[in-house]
Order: structure tokens, then C-alpha cells, then sequence
């Protein structure tokens, strides 16, 4: 199975250039309170410059529909990672909006009640795939701290109550993502400061090597 790999929180073409010549499926954009944080027009003018091929996933916390319905027609976005408690009925807007191309990702925090939380993220069928983060007091996302993976993998990766796409991230690097590969099998990984030289700044020999641990791992 081909290994899903998004390198997430790009502020630059340069910098959105070098993951998608690296390999990458799909480059993030972050359109929340963050050091990386994007506008829509800063994200148009990347797009414009990228491949058609590699995916624009733009990360949305707490975001109105309306704000996310304006940013991926404004950005030009393929898809969408939701750090909200939304609804299904979030997610039927989106998809009856724009359509299957739209690819729908629900965050899932590692933490006390996330399998039930995937669980019931499973059940939307708009949701095409379940991103697995780490978290804490400050910060959703881009954390650089991993969680547990072994119990990660007993509760979520190879749990039958999950059945679907579920994405790795939180805390990865180039050196530990064939661990985590190994023992979550993963769908796909995402990582942020794993491969920065600084916040919303990417080093790109960290992010070549990266996909290329990650998909030298996933066979």
C-alpha cells in the first residue's frame, strides 16, 4: 500500500517546491493562530506556483463553515484538516459543496476518550481519513511531541472500531518516522516542526529525508 505523506504548515514556495520535488502527496497550509499561521491570499500565490498534482490541504481550529468555505475557493485548496468537536453536518456541507475531490480530514487528539472520539469520526462518512496528533496546553498541532505508539497502535492503528484511513503525526521526525511507521502502520504520516529550521520554516534536506525514511519503511 502507498504511504500517504503531507508536509504540513509551508509559508513560502520555496518551501512548498521542495516537499513536493521530495515526493510528497500533500503540502498544509495553517490558517489558524500559530507561528506558521498563513493567509488565503498567501496560500493563492503558493498554489499558483505548485504542481497540480500535489494536494493543498488547508488546516482549519474552531473555524465557522463560512471561513472555510471562503479560504479553500479563495486559496485553492483540495482539501481540508478539521481541529474542531464539528458535526457530521460540518462535513455533509463540505462534501455537498465541493464535491468527493475535497479531501476531508478529521484531528484526533492522543489523549483520555480518543478512541471513542475516532470511533465516532469513523462513522462520518464524509470523513476520508482520521489525522492522529499530539497536543498540549498551548498548542493542537505542531507540538513536535510524539505520544504513545504502542498504545496508540492497541487502541486506534489496528483497532477494527476504526475502519478507516488514519493518518500519523504529532512529534515526527526523520529519524523516528520509520519507528513510527513500523509500529502504527499507518495509512499516511504528516509532520511540521520535525523537519523546520525554524517555526514555518522547512529545511530541506530534513523534509527529503523524511519522505524518503518514510517511504523506504512502508514497504
Amino acid at each position: 500500500m502507498s504511504l500517504w505523506i503531507k508536509i504540513c504548515a509551508n509559508t513560502s514556495l520555496e518551501d512548498a517546491m521542495a516537499a513536493a520535488d521530495a515526493g510528497a502527496d500533500a503540502v498544509g497550509f495553517v490558517f489558524a493562530p500559530s507561528p506558521r499561521r498563513i493567509t488565503a491570499d498567501q496560500t493563492a500565490a503558493i498554489v499558483a506556483g505548485l504542481p497540480a498534482k500535489i494536494e493543498k490541504v488547508g488546516v482549519f481550529v474552531d473555524a465557522a463553515l463560512e471561513e472555510i468555505v471562503r479560504t479553500v475557493e479563495g486559496a485553492g485548496l483540495t482539501g481540508v484538516q478539521l481541529h474542531s468537536n464539528g458535526q457530521a453536518a460540518e462535513t455533509a456541507k463540505l462534501r455537498a459543496r465541493f464535491g468527493p475531490q475535497l479531501r476531508i480530514l478529521r484531528v484526533v487528539h492522543f489523549e483520555a476518550g480518543a478512541s471513542e472520539r475516532a470511533a465516532e469520526a469513523a462513522q462520518d462518512a464524509n470523513v476520508d481519513a482520521i489525522l492522529i496528533d499530539s497536543r498540549t496546553a498551548t498548542a493542537v498541532g505542531g507540538t513536535g511531541q510524539t505520544y504513545d505508539w504502542a498504545e496508540a497502535r492497541r487502541t486506534l492503528f489496528q483497532h477494527r472500531g476504526t475502519p478507516k484511513h488514519l493518518i500519523a503525526a504529532g512529534g515526527l521526525t526523520p529519524e523516528n518516522v520509520a519507528e513510527a511507521i513500523a509500529m502504527l502502520r499507518p495509512w499516511g504520516v504528516d509532520v511540521v516542526s520535525g523537519v523546520e529550521s525554524a517555526p514555518g520554516r522547512k529545511d530541506a534536506a530534513k523534509v527529503r529525508a523524511f519522505i524518503e525514511n518514510a517511504r523506504a519503511a512502508n514497504k
